[in-house]
Formats: C-alpha cells, structure tokens, sequence
C-alpha cells in the first residue's frame, strides 16, 4: 500500500512497479467522486462514479476503505482485489492516509509505504506544475499534506520522492523484501 500527498508522485512510482513486475504486482483501481483530468482514463486511473453511486459502494460493504479528501471521495473497490489475490499477485493500494489507516486495522500485514516529497515548496511545484488545480485547491492541498506528512510515522516505511528512479527503485526494495519475508532496515531515505 502507498500513501502520501497529493503531487508527491505516487501514481509515478506505481507506474515504474508495474512496468517492472507486471506478472506479480496488481493496481487495485480506486473508485473516486471527482471529475477525470485531461490526462486521467476510465478504469485505467480511476473508476469515476457519481456521488449517489459512491453511497451505494458503501451501503453495499464494497470498499476495502474509503475517504474524503478535498472534496471528494475515493474509495477501494474490494472485489477487485479479492480478485487479484486469488490470482496469486500482490496488489498494490495507490490510497490516501485516512484510507492506510483503515488497512492497517483490516489488514495488520499489509506493508504500508509513504511516499513523502523532499520539502512543502517541492511538493507545491509539483502541484502547479500539473495545471489541473485553481489556487484555492492548490492551498487546499498542500494544507492537506502538512496534515499527511504529520502520519508518517505510523507507516512501516517512509520513502523521500526527490528523484523518481532512486524512488522507485527503493519502493521495489521494500516489496521484494517483503515477499522473502526480510525486514528492510532504515536508510537515508527509507526510515521505520
């Protein structure tokens, strides 16, 4: 499961996971009640439903987890990764930090990865870099994220996205060891 910000670049490392493990790692795509960007596909990056829709996923139990963040929400469709587990892959949760909670308390064994941006000023870049926020939901999320930033500690690692590759490469470390059943210890950019 990764977590972090908004704009921290999680859906990036995600990408690099599956191109270099795509016959085990699985994305778990989150249902959401916000509008697609330009750039976003239909059940390629999110499953947009409507907010009536929403209610039901959650009348009818099937959300892993869910949240509202920034005026939305977006939510884990359990089916599907039921689905993918029985096929014998891992599956990697793209998720918020109210959503890691709740699969921390469903899922105790679940390795949990928060991907946090080398500085706030960083991470506002990033954002307004994307074109797709007005100023007033730029602001909203990066006081999200000083919020987000303060749970950190409650993941089993904290990786620093201040180079994509390295990044990356260190989230891959982290599942391998996993799977082998290792425990990774803390590095400069990988902390318990």
């Amino acid at each position: 499961m990764i977590a972090g910000p908004s704009g921290v670049g999680k859906g990036s490392i995600v990408a690099h996971l599956l191109e270099r493990d795509p016959d085990r790692l699985a994305l778990s795509v989150s249902a959401t009640t916000r509008g697609p960007r330009s750039s976003e596909v239909e059940g390629v990056h999110y499953r947009f439903v409507s907010d009536d829709a929403f209610d039901a996923m959650i009348r009818r139990a099937e959300l892993l987890e869910w949240a509202e963040v920034v005026g939305h929400r977006s939510g884990t469709p359990r089916r599907e990764v039921d689905a993918m587990l029985a096929s014998g892959r891992d599956v990697v949760l793209e998720i918020d930090v109210q959503g890691a909670r709740q699969i921390r308390d469903l899922v105790p064994d679940a390795v949990l990865i928060f991907v946090a941006p080398p500085s706030l000023e960083e991470l506002e870049r990033r954002l307004r870099a994307r074109g797709t926020e007005s100023e007033e939901r730029i602001a909203l999320r990066l006081a999200t994220a000083s919020e987000e930033l303060d749970e950190r500690e409650r993941f089993d690692h904290v990786v620093v996205n201040d180079d994509l590759t390295t990044a990356s490469s260190q989230v891959a470390a982290i599942i391998d060891a996993s799977r082998a059943g290792a425990h990774t210890p803390p590095s400069e950019d990988t902390a318990r």
